[in-house]
């Protein structure tokens, strides 16, 4: 298994009660950490207001990031999941993807998605296209970016998205370009888009819904002539361990507790459901088993979020020694 692991932005009110001005040196500090140890990725989210609810809190912007971190950082690799096709030009992106690339000496992956978030959408001036419209503009930007990376130029004629070589130079460090993520589990589109360009996937769900989706993404790569053991399939895991059931509780109540100003109890509630349903919840060995069970499936990397990582790094400590 391949480790992954989330940077808090303050996306999901993650770095409330730290200074705006302190910010960045919590997220660097966590970047530098995860880079000196066992890791082998660091990752953000590409959101523009707090979830579930928008807010005035903090939510960092993600390429931004993603540059700071290739100058902050010297091993680990740098990843959005996911960055949404519809907020930026993607000749553009993959211009800004490039330049990152020779910031960070080839330790770019580009995450990338048809979006969902449509308070923020709409907030931004980009209206909300329906998910069909959002999907075909997740196809083309992928295209536009890959004719990119590839040949320095991109020319796409396309119903959302029109560019006449774009010139994108320097390509990416990278020989064949920065790997692809397409992330989301749509079986007619969003897989199929996968089947083509992906060097990995990014799907939830239980067990059986997993084992149905990678079963829809193999015959979708059957379809082209792809074998699809060349797609590495991971997933993100929402994490709170404890050495003890016990301990894992009290670590729970300790993030509901920090939530409940901003996001009100019925909220508050259900992100503790969530967490206790995850397979990230538990005990070390709970969730090893569980972790180790879905490598059977075929899961590759997995991918953590740890909730209190900005105020109490002890928790991930424990996932790093008695998990990975």
């Amino acid at each position: 298994m391949r480790y992954g692991i989330f940077i808090p932005q303050g996306w999901r009110f993650d770095l409330v009660d730290i200074n705006d001005q302190d910010q960045w040196s919590a997220m660097r500090g966590l970047a530098e950490r995860a880079d000196a140890g066992a890791w082998e990725s660091l990752w953000v989210y590409d959101h523009f207001h707090t979830v579930p609810v928008a807010s005035d809190e903090a939510t960092h912007e993600a390429w931004t990031l993603m540059s700071a971190f290739a100058a902050s950082t010297s091993r680990i690799r740098l990843g959005q999941m996911c960055t949404c096709m519809g907020y930026r030009n993607p000749a553009m992106l993959a211009k800004v993807a490039a330049t990152v690339d020779h910031v960070s000496g080839g330790r770019v992956e580009m995450g990338i998605g048809g979006g969902w978030y449509e308070h923020e959408w709409r907030a931004y001036g980009y209206g909300f296209p329906a998910i069909g419209d959002r999907l075909a503009m997740l196809r083309e930007g992928v295209e536009i970016m890959s004719q990119a990376w590839s040949t320095g130029k991109a020319t796409l004629d396309g119903k959302h998205y029109q560019v006449d070589g774009a010139i994108v130079r320097p390509l990416p460090v990278q020989q064949g370009g920065i790997p692809m993520w397409i992330a989301g589990g749509g079986e007619k589109v969003t897989l199929k888009i996968a089947a083509k360009y992906a060097g990995y996937t990014n799907f939830a769900g239980t067990l059986d819904e997993f084992d149905h989706k990678s079963e829809v993404l193999r015959r979708h790569c059957a379809d082209i002539g792809r074998d699809d053991s060349e797609i590495v399939r991971s997933m993100n895991f929402n994490t709170i361990v404890g050495a003890t059931e016990a301990e894992a509780n009290d670590r729970l109540a300790a993030v509901k507790a920090r939530l409940l100003p901003h996001v009100g109890e019925e909220r508050a509630s259900q992100i503790e459901q969530d967490y206790r349903e995850s397979d990230g919840f538990g005990t070390t060995e709970q969730v090893a088993e569980r972790l180790a069970e879905r490598e059977k499936r075929g899961l590759g990397y997995a991918i953590h979020y740890f909730p209190e990582a900005a105020y109490d790094t002890s928790g991930m400590e424990l996932f790093e020694r008695d998990v990975m």
